[in-house]
């Protein structure tokens, strides 16, 4: 899989900065984007984070809008406009802007959260609250689901010995 996965917990150092996990890097590499780019994610208080895929997400999205449309400006000045990239040091740590961490609540810890093509950059507590919120949603879907689903009926088990 080259894509982000899992989920991790880290502290900023004395200095701000945070490393980010070993798998996240390593897809990173295979990325190969020169640094983290950054936005603030668009519908919950957390960061978007990743190299080229997400890019590619970006402007896969903003190509098929018209180019001089209202849409196209807003979310061109939501993932474009308010991202920064991040250079990533030897050992594999960043620095996060100030806003960054004032957008996504951040003070001393960082949850990371794969989401495939990108991941997220949480404070803990939050992302917790959002795990359980997602959790209680996708039962009350999957409920949804099963019931408008009937399973197909079954034939009539086969007698032993029965000639069809």
């Amino acid at each position: 899989m080259d894509g982000f996965v899992s989920h991790y917990t880290s502290r900023l150092d004395a200095k701000g900065r945070v490393s980010i996990p070993a798998p996240f890097r390593a897809v990173l590499a295979r990325d190969g984007f020169d640094g983290l780019y950054v936005h603030p994610s668009l519908d919950v208080e957390a960061l978007d984070c990743g190299g080229h895929a997400l890019l590619r997400e970006i402007h896969d999205l903003l190509g098929k809008l018209s180019p001089y449309s209202e849409e196209r400006d807003l979310f061109s000045t939501a993932l474009i406009g308010t991202s920064e990239i991040l250079k990533i040091d030897t050992e594999g740590r960043v620095i996060l802007s100030e806003s960054a961490k004032a957008y996504a609540g951040i003070a001393t810890e960082i949850t990371f959260v794969g989401h495939g093509f990108k991941f997220q950059i949480w404070e803990p507590g939050r992302f917790l609250a959002h795990l359980a919120e997602a959790r209680s949603q996708l039962r009350d879907f999957r409920k949804q689901l099963s019931s408008r689903h009937v399973a197909p009926e079954s034939p009539p088990p086969r007698q032993h010995g029965a000639r069809e």
